[in-house]
Parts: C-alpha cells; sequence; structure tokens
C-alpha cells in the first residue's frame, strides 16, 4: 500500500510517519510539509497528489493555534483550512483514492455541554465562540468526506480526536496549545527564577487531552480498515481534567516551586469538553499514557529541543 500523509511535520503527523514506518515497514510511504506544497495552491496540490498515486490519504495538516491565535485571526483559521481541506479532498476525489482518514477535531462539537459528545451531536448547537472559524472548516470537510462516501463508495472517513500533546509539539506561547504552555510558562519561570505563573481564567474550565503517540498508534493499525467504520469516530483519553490540575501535573513535572495566579480577566473558554469514544473502544481504540507521563515525556521532548538549538 502506498500510504500519503498531509502534515507530516505536525505533532501528529510525525507520530503518524513513525507508526508508518514501525508496523508497517512493506508500505510506501510518501510525506507532504508545507514544504513540498502550499496546500492553499489547489493546483499545486493536485499535482502533487497525482504523482504519489496513494492508495490510502491520512490529511493531518492543518492551520491550528492555541484560544489566543484563534480569537484573534479567526479569519485565517476559517479560510486557510477550508482551501488546503478542499485542494487535498478534491485532488483525492478526482483521482478516486479508494482510502481517506480526514483528522478533524472535537471542536466541532456545540459549546453547551450536557454529557460527554456523541458522534450525532455535531450540528445540533452553537459553537464555541473561540474556535468558531476554526470548527466550521471542519465540519465542512467532515461532511465532504461523509458525501464522498455515499456518492462515490470510497472510504472516506473522520476521526475526531480530543486535544492531543505529545512529541514534537508547539510551545511557543502565542500559538500552543494548553498541554504544552504550561510545560513552556512553567519552564520559563522556573529558569528566570519568578515566583508566579499566570494562568488564563479562573482555572475550572475542563479539557480532555490524549497524547498524539496513542492516537498514531491507533490510526495506522485501522488505515486499511475504514470499511468498517462509521463516518465519524471520536478518540479520546476517556476523562478530563481541569486547567489548574494541568498546571499543577506542569509545576510538578518542571519541577517549579512557586504558585499559579488566576487571570480572570482573560477568556477561559467553555467549562468542559469531552468526549464519548465509545464507538471507536468498540472497535479496539485503547489510549495507555496517563497524563503524567504524557507529560512527563513532551517535557523531555522540549528540552532535548532546546537543547539542539543551543538554548
Amino acid at each position: 500500500m502506498r500510504i500519503l500523509i498531509s502534515g507530516a511535520n505536525g505533532m501528529l503527523g510525525r507520530s503518524i510517519v513513525a507508526q508508518v514506518a514501525a508496523q508497517r515497514p512493506e508500505d510506501e510511504l510518501i510525506t507532504l510539509t508545507r514544504h513540498d506544497v502550499d496546500l492553499r495552491d489547489r493546483s499545486d496540490t493536485r499535482d502533487f497528489i497525482e504523482r504519489a498515486r496513494p492508495d490510502a490519504v491520512i490529511h493531518a495538516a492543518a492551520k491550528v493555534g492555541g484560544i489566543g491565535a484563534k480569537l484573534a485571526e479567526p479569519t485565517i483559521f476559517l479560510l486557510d483550512n477550508l482551501l488546503l481541506d478542499t485542494s487535498v479532498l478534491a485532488a483525492a476525489i478526482d483521482l478516486r483514492v479508494p482510502d481517506f482518514l480526514y483528522i478533524g477535531s472535537a471542536a466541532v462539537y456545540p459549546a453547551k455541554y450536557v454529557r460527554p459528545f456523541v458522534e450525532e451531536d455535531m450540528l445540533t448547537g452553537h459553537l464555541e465562540e473561540a474556535n468558531e472559524g476554526y470548527a466550521v472548516s471542519k465540519i465542512a470537510a467532515i461532511k465532504v468526506c461523509e458525501y464522498v462516501t455515499r456518492q462515490y463508495s470510497l472510504n472516506y472517513k473522520s476521526a475526531l480526536p480530543s486535544n492531543l500533546y505529545g512529541l514534537h509539539d508547539h510551545f511557543e506561547l502565542s500559538n500552543a496549545h494548553l498541554v504544552a504552555a504550561t510545560l513552556a510558562k512553567m519552564h520559563e519561570a522556573k529558569h528566570a527564577g519568578l515566583d508566579v505563573v499566570s494562568v488564563w481564567g479562573d482555572g475550572t474550565a475542563r479539557r480532555e487531552f490524549t497524547f498524539a503517540t496513542d492516537v498514531a498508534v491507533w490510526l495506522v493499525e485501522q488505515i486499511d480498515k475504514l470499511d468498517s467504520w462509521p463516518s465519524t469516530l471520536n478518540l479520546g483519553w476517556g476523562s478530563d481534567h481541569s486547567v489548574a490540575e494541568y498546571y499543577e501535573v506542569a509545576r510538578d513535572v518542571v519541577g517549579f516551586d512557586g504558585e499559579l495566579e488566576f487571570d480572570t480577566s482573560r477568556p477561559s473558554g467553555v467549562p468542559q469538553r469531552l468526549i464519548d469514544s465509545s464507538a471507536a473502544r468498540s472497535l479496539g481504540w485503547s489510549p495507555t499514557t496517563s497524563l503524567r507521563e504524557g507529560m512527563a515525556a513532551t517535557y523531555a521532548d522540549y528540552l532535548a529541543n532546546l537543547s539542539s538549538a543551543g538554548r
């Protein structure tokens, strides 16, 4: 099988690349990064995919960022994701690539939380304001995959992970997700000799995070089994933690002795976001990396990257 992975330099993409090499050494791997093609360019994207002739595509490329970036640039998050998803999907459809796995996001679910979100909850309520532009683009691509499967009898399915963290994460505070931001802020505070780390909001908002390697391991196992999937499939750890708890674990992992200061003038996002991954578990999904183990591995990777950069 020839497997093309877009977003191959991203956090999840790099983990998927590693797992294809480890689990499926007989398969041919084609990586697609922003250095190869600007996926917003539909013509260049089609040319690349046509030359690659993949049997399966794992589309992990996306314009991503933390809550601050999404609030500051909602237009960019909507337009860039619409453009790059359209380019990749249109090429795959035109070339009749048999199997296509789209990496969506749990951000597609409504802002109002009643219970863990099941796949049928998409499009049943208003979206979280901070994630709205990004979520609209993800919903559009998910629906295209659903339509393609029905119209062309191809296996175009969507995985909807919870928030992810792990090796190769982004630690720039202007663009980092919660777990990476907690580790980077604790590290910087420790080495600057600070006594306090500031936290956006009151710390009570709850989020579910899953170690990216666990997701990659399972998706690579599943790439030739997409015909058994429903159109969308949640992939989450199965429980959530408060923002304050993530900071406390980061404080322990980094070894920072200072205090947390909660800035309630900053947005916290929705009070809770947890997904129900029962459907995936019925197909064998069973993540194994605990939060503390995963954050320790992520921090070790962060330190290694700082060392290699001479910082």
